[in-house]
């Protein structure tokens, strides 16, 4: 289609930090290997009727690797909804994708950089089954893309929910409150499981784990028996509610997935009707998506920009770059989408904090050891162990 001295890249989906890293990165990589570069706006929109770009350059990029959000603008909403997978595929319009690769013919594109999460990669994988040349950067905060070990905004998300908990934990103390600190995660867990854990927090409610209130209740009757008068809980929004129930912000609204929101408002409710305990209610929502990326964000965005331009210029198109340690790698689009990553209800990092004291709302067996013993090496019996073990 191109000749690989122009390239194209975009943003689409929902913004995180680390974004800009990435535009910085391959339009540092692209100028390095004399190649052109410009940048779509407003996500896959630009590349319609009206098609918009800027071209870029390292003059016009020059200080973006700070700053949050993305130069290109973006959007998770409008023509290009699409899903993969192999119960439920969504197809794009076909004169729409026409429409892309005419853009594509007339821009001479050598290779289309696609930075998003697994519903903008379902686009580019369409894309690439209609010989629309694109490699895929993957994008999301709620770290649930099973391709790559992480993925950049997830980290910055996690330092803020952390912030977050650092401040509300002074506070509680204080007024001998419990607090309930709800924060993004629709699939997957994982901001509130790492978020838990290093902000301190006493119970984590997780998509992952179905949870109780009665378990919630009895862990901060136990604090308080242990002169702890406060509590600090933290839920993702995407932790149904002990009937299976999500609890949502609105309904479904035309090919969009339905907002989350509310659980922690429910979880906070019940804390106060069953225990007569003041509870407060901190709900994240964009301020986890926002500000400058993190060091780690900063660096794997970088990276990840930079090897999105080797991809097309080794010609493996259709593939999306991935962080498996201590390499950057690539995968096919394909698998990316179909396989997310959610939180292992019995791996390390939930062992560990249940060996700290955190609370997951499940009726545990008492007796049920924290750790799996090594295969073949007898362990004694513990003793009677409350199903929440309170906190240091």
């Amino acid at each position: 289609m191109g000749t690989k001295r122009r390239l194209g890249i975009l943003t689409s989906g929902g913004d995180c930090p680390g974004l800009n890293a990435v535009i910085r990165g391959a339009v540092k990589a692209a100028h390095a290997h004399a190649m052109e570069i410009v940048g779509f706006l407003r996500g896959y929109e630009g590349l319609a009727d009206p098609v918009t770009y800027v071209p870029l350059t390292p003059r016009n990029t020059t200080g973006i690797l700070s700053q949050g959000g993305t130069i290109l603008g973006s959007t998770n909403k409008g023509r290009f909804a699409a899903t993969v997978g192999t119960s439920n595929r969504q197809e794009l319009d076909p004169a729409l994708v026409a429409e892309v690769r005419t853009t594509c013919e007339q821009l001479q594109l050598g290779g289309l950089i696609c930075v998003g999460g697994d519903g903008s990669l379902a686009v580019a994988q369409q894309f690439h089954e209609n010989g629309i040349p694109v490699v895929g950067v993957p994008k999301t905060i709620d770290n649930d893309l099973s391709a790559t070990a992480f993925t950049f905004g997830f980290d910055s998300a996690v330092a803020c929910a952390t912030d977050a908990l650092d401040r509300l934990h002074t506070t509680a103390a204080s007024h001998e409150r419990v607090m309930v600190l709800e924060v993004m995660g629709r699939h997957a867990g994982w901001i509130a499981l790492y978020a838990g854990i290093a902000g301190g927090g006493d119970v984590i409610l997780l998509p992952e784990i179905p949870w109780d209130f009665e378990a919630i209740c009895e862990k901060i009757l136990e604090r308080d028996q242990a002169g702890k008068r406060f509590t600090l809980v933290v839920v993702a929004e995407g932790a149904r509610l002990p009937d299976g129930r999500l609890v949502t912000a609105e309904s479904t609204q035309d090919r969009r997935q339905t907002r989350l929101g509310g659980i922690g408002n429910r979880v906070a409710g019940e804390i106060e009707a069953r225990l007569k305990r003041e509870t407060r209610v901190v709900v994240l929502g964009h301020l986890q998506r926002g500000g400058p990326p993190s060091t780690f964000d900063r660096v794997l965005a970088t990276q990840f920009g930079a090897h999105a331009v080797r991809l097309i210029l080794e010609g493996r198109l259709g593939e999306m770059v991935c962080y498996r340690p201590p390499h950057i790698e690539s995968v096919p689009i394909l698998d990316a989408v179909n396989q997310l990553s959610r939180v292992d209800p019995n791996g390390s990092a939930v062992q560990a904090a249940r060996a700290l004291g955190v609370c997951f709302g499940d009726a545990r067996a008492s007796r049920e050891p924290v750790f799996a013993p090594p295969v073949g090496v007898p362990v004694a019996a513990p003793a009677a162990t409350p199903t929440c073990f309170a906190s240091t």
